[in-house]
């Protein structure tokens, strides 16, 4: 590894390259300060929203009457009173403008008879989910971003970094301390004004949705520079994730755009509709919101009804072939090549890691509790309470983004160029040591993995979230101090070394949460300890005091609204 770092200095330092990242460069660059947009992946192509196949939930009223407040007050129900107000009303009020900028700038939403169409999705009172179609949404809009950022010469885009630590001088965030991938080089990125940009933290479970850099970087950066995280144990899980049999080269996910379309039957084992049980009956129809059908599917397992691969049966079997294929065309062939006949077999589903209702803790502006430190799209925590509605975690992205780019901008114009940060412990950390003794990095990756599936995944009880968090106390001893080698170029053990720094800070942060909060809200579900109870009608928040975990209470300002 070079000694000496790379030095970099910018207006404002843009970490995550998905829609949020990508929306906010493009809104400082029109305000006119210098951009420089990093991602440990390549730029615009990783993270959540490119592998986003279905919709984007946003009251435009074009086919039928809606209301930004019908949104929100969707958005609050979900969240079970847990919902920052605030930033509930942020992302269903701007959301409209944005969807319509993105069709300004090419995306192409579905129409119907020159209207922007939308789709019923559950936990909405009314058809309010634009697509562009129900299996390219995320896609296109990564790509029409990528299109706009391209058009401006402010921003600078820099991929295969991986950012370790942010810098901070007199109690101020002044950029960040990367490692380059590609050369091994440390680099210091000094800038004004920092926006973290980096999605949730699904890959800390064995199954999950999202790619593989999504293992929680925005909030253990954030946690380390001193701000505080909310609402850490929300972590929502997709409930009819594929399952078998096997499918190759389709999103695991793909299963919600058909029952939107379709509805489609979710059977246990003696072919039985079985969610009227948990409170929503469904009839074929797609109603249930994913907290209580992935509560639904697990408890049939548990009760023995569950099939064979440890999930539910979804079936499509009564639907016409004509029908199908009218409304999915070519999937229907690409399924039929996994060996996979929906008109004459279900497939299984069962509930998989899909996004992060907690993050860190911010105001209307993005703006966090450490001047110049500002958050975007999953990264910020609040907006969703204790479960997200079906089709707003786009629309955070758009909308948060493009306000972090606008706030961002406002403080890059006003500072002056921040002074040097003492970038030492970083710079020391990434010498890393050889030891002969090193431990296997991504087994111990797995093993976080599945600790945080068996333990603290969609049902939890208080010994096994005990025995998670003695267990990550465990494999963080075994990590150590610092690397276990020399920061060669694309050197894979480095980078495990760098997750696991980050993913075992954040399923303590989870796992302790969780373990805090003896009740069941949302997607926080405790077998010794079911059902709601008004004195957890409280947001938790977490603040990292000498490299330990402090957790307060503070009570919810929205009241619930009825169920």
């Amino acid at each position: 590894m070079s000694t000496e770092p790379m030095r970099v200095e910018t207006d404002v330092l843009v970490i995550g390259s998905g829609a949020a990242g990508m929306y906010a460069a493009i809104e400082v660059a029109r305000a006119g300060p210098r951009v420089l947009l990093v991602d440990r992946s390549l730029i615009g192509r990783g993270g959540a929203t490119v592998m986003a196949q279905m919709t984007v939930a946003v009251a435009l009223g074009d086919e039928a009457p809606d209301h930004w407040s019908h949104h929100y007050q969707d958005t609050l129900t979900a969240g079970r009173g847990l919902c920052n107000e605030a930033l509930a009303r942020l992302l269903t009020e701007h959301g409209p403008d944005c969807i319509r900028e993105m069709e300004d700038w090419g995306v192409g939403w579905a129409r119907k008879d020159g209207k922007i169409t939308s789709a019923f999705a559950p936990g909405h009172d009314r058809p309010r989910c634009v697509y562009v179609d129900f299996l390219n949404t995320g896609p296109a809009v990564s790509k029409t971003l990528r299109s706009a950022l391209y058009r401006f010469k402010e921003v600078c885009r820099a991929g295969d970094l991986c950012v370790v630590d942010l810098l901070k001088s007199d109690g101020e965030v002044t950029g960040a301390v990367a490692w380059h991938m590609g050369s091994g080089a440390p680099v210091v990125i000094s800038a004004k004004a920092t926006i973290v940009a980096t999605g949730g933290l699904t890959r800390l479970y064995r199954r999950n949705s999202a790619s593989a850099n999504m293992g929680g970087d925005g909030y253990a950066l954030s946690l380390r520079a001193g701000a505080p995280l909310i609402d850490m144990e929300f972590v929502q899980f997709f409930p009819i994730g594929h399952l078998a049999p096997r499918l190759i080269g389709m999103d695991p996910i793909m299963w919600d755009p058909f029952r939107y379309k379709l509805g489609g039957k979710l059977l246990n084992n003696r072919g039985e509709e079985f969610t009227q049980a948990y409170g929503v009956p469904e009839d074929g129809k797609y109603v249930i919101t994913r907290d209580v059908g992935t509560y639904a599917i697990l408890k049939e397992v548990e009760a023995g009804r569950g099939s064979p691969h440890g999930g539910a049966f979804l079936s499509f079997q009564h639907v016409p072939e004509a029908k199908l294929r009218e409304a999915f065309g070519p999937v229907i062939d690409r399924l039929a090549a996994n060996g996979i006949d929906l008109t004459k077999m279900p497939i299984e589903v069962a509930p998989i890691a899909h996004y992060h209702m907690g993050g860190v803790q911010a105001d209307v502006r993005m703006e966090t509790e450490v001047p110049g430190l500002i958050v975007a799209g999953e990264a910020v925590g609040g907006a969703n309470g204790a479960n997200r509605l079906s089709g707003n975690a786009i629309t955070e992205a758009l909308v948060f983004g493009r306000q972090a780019g606008r706030t961002a901008a406002e403080r890059a114009k006003i500072m002056q160029a921040p002074s040097p940060a003492d970038a030492r412990a970083t710079l020391d950390l990434l010498r890393g040591e050889v030891r002969r003794d090193a431990p296997n990095t991504a087994e111990m990756i797995q093993s976080l993995q599945a600790i945080m599936a068996d333990d603290v995944g969609p049902l939890r009880n208080e010994a096994g979230l005990k025995r998670a968090l003695t267990r990550i106390g465990e494999l963080d001893a075994m990590l150590g101090e610092r690397p276990f080698d020399k920061g060669e170029p694309f050197d894979l053990t480095r980078l495990d070394w760098l997750d696991l720094r980050t993913m075992l800070c954040v399923a303590r942060a989870v796992t302790q949460a969780a373990l805090n909060r003896t009740e069941s809200r949302g997607a926080h579900q405790r077998e010794d300890f079911p059902g709601m109870l008004p004195e957890w009608h409280v947001n938790q928040t977490i603040r990292l005091n000498d490299g330990r975990i402090d957790i307060s209470q503070t009570k919810a300002a929205v009241e619930m609204a009825a169920q």
